[in-house]
């Protein structure tokens, strides 16, 4: 199929991007309460003036969610009528979705979530008759968000459904995952030729103390693991990958890695999830972590530098465009805009010098609640964490969205002239074997 006209990300602009909390994590048990950041920010009610909010501060790009467990309630039911009228909204506002399919948390029917073994096929026929159902108005599709923390938090610290734990946990799930996603970007592509895909991680990596040169080893097998399910889905894990022989005594069988390089899936764009106070975390000498928010490593704020590291290593690793597909610091307006002054001019510098970077987004337009709200008894405005260019502002009549001057610095960066500079003329990088 030739294309009459390129994609987003193929005529040379940078594109100014916005994204909604979107995580769900539906399930429950004794201690811990469904979370769905949609229903705390109100969300589902109040859409059509969130997306003129975003439009408003000029963004082109919205990365959204679809509360998967909410379009199928029951198995072989679908419910559609709230993401008809969202898109339908999102499109008249003008905004252009990337489709975040999974943003964390299945249907609750489901047995064993992302361990199940028909989870592939379920989520890729969910995604199949989203693409179809929309293909008028969504493109662009993220078949994953963050796969790495889904494997993490799901598989290994056993904090989110299924509960798994250990390094055999983190298999099963990095591995099921990577087949669902394979399935759907497949699927997708099949019935939707025109759809462009924007692969997105958390770009995690780890750093150890100057006095504890022993946990050199242990922060490089994580830096790698942070890349696995990308690894499996374009096909880069052989016998030579560093996790090679881990897998294996893990459950993952050569069939199974057979099985990956036949069927290879690339991103169009290599989407980059960076804070710069979180996505550093730091051994120390003699202190045992076993992560997530039970029992966290210390972060390192690396600043500008660690987002130059995270874009360049993505960029050399996958052969692709990359984007930032989420960036903030929770804290106040001054250090709000303080780190969005930084990152969009880093994005610049790295433009002129050659980075293939298309797209820049703030993360999220408004506040959102922390995790931690599923276990915890406490109410939502204990949780809130400040983020946005638009503060939640508790009201007798709900959540009132309170513009604050980070929207306007957001939106004279998404509106200068700077970001319609076309990108260097330097070749686009090639996809790595």
């Amino acid at each position: 199929m030739t294309r009459q006209t390129p994609r987003w990300f193929e005529d040379g602009r940078l594109r100014f991007a916005l994204g909604i909390e979107d995580t769900f994590v539906p399930q429950t048990r004794p201690g811990e309460r469904a979370i769905d950041e949609y229903e705390l920010t109100e969300h589902y009610e109040r859409f059509d003036d969130d997306f003129r909010l975003a439009a408003g501060v000029g963004a082109e790009l919205l990365r959204w969610g679809v509360p998967w467990y909410r379009v199928a309630p029951e198995p072989g039911r679908w419910d559609w009528s709230w993401t008809d009228r969202a898109l339908a909204s999102m499109a008249d506002a003008g905004l252009r979705p990337i489709v975040d399919l999974l943003h964390y948390g299945t249907p609750t029917w489901l047995d064993d979530q992302f361990a199940h073994p028909d989870y592939p096929q379920q989520v890729a026929e969910y995604a199949v008759r989203f693409a179809e159902r929309y293909a008028d108005v969504a493109q662009d599709y993220t078949p994953v968000n963050e796969p790495v923390i889904h494997a993490l938090f799901a598989g290994e610290y056993a904090y989110w459904p299924p509960y798994l734990s250990g390094a055999r946990g983190f298999t099963t799930i990095a591995a099921n995952l990577a087949r669902g996603f394979v399935h759907t970007q497949l699927g997708i592509a099949e019935v939707l030729p025109g759809a462009s895909f924007v692969h997105v991680d958390a770009a995690m990596t780890f750093v150890g103390a100057d006095t504890a040169p022993e946990h050199a080893e242990e922060a490089e097998r994580l830096s790698e693991q942070v890349h696995l399910v990308e690894d499996l889905v374009t096909g880069r894990v052989d016998d030579g990958h560093p996790l090679a022989v881990g897998l294996r005594a893990n459950g993952l069988s050569d069939d199974d890695l057979a099985w990956f390089a036949e069927h290879i899936v690339r991103p169009d764009v290599m989407g980059v999830n960076y804070y710069p106070r979180h996505s550093t975390e730091l051994f120390e000498a003699g202190v045992h972590h076993a992560g997530g928010f039970a029992d966290p490593r210390p972060s390192v704020d690396r600043g500008a530098a660690g987002l130059r590291d995270a874009l360049q290593s993505y960029a050399d690793r996958y052969g692709a465009p990359v984007m930032v597909t989420e960036t903030c610091v929770t804290g106040s307006v001054e250090e709000r805009i303080a780190w969005l002054d930084d990152s969009v001019a880093l994005v610049h510098r790295m433009r002129a010098e050659g980075t293939d970077i298309v797209g820049y987004t703030w993360w999220p337009l408004f506040d959102m609640y922390e995790w931690t709200w599923r276990h915890s008894e406490n109410p939502r405005a204990d949780h809130l964490l400040t983020m946005g260019l638009y503060d939640l502002v508790e009201t007798g009549d709900g959540l009132l969205r309170s513009r604050n001057p980070v929207a306007d610095r957001y939106r004279h960066h998404a509106t200068s002239d700077l970001s319609a500079l076309p990108a260097p003329s330097a070749s686009r990088l090639t996809p790595n074997p």
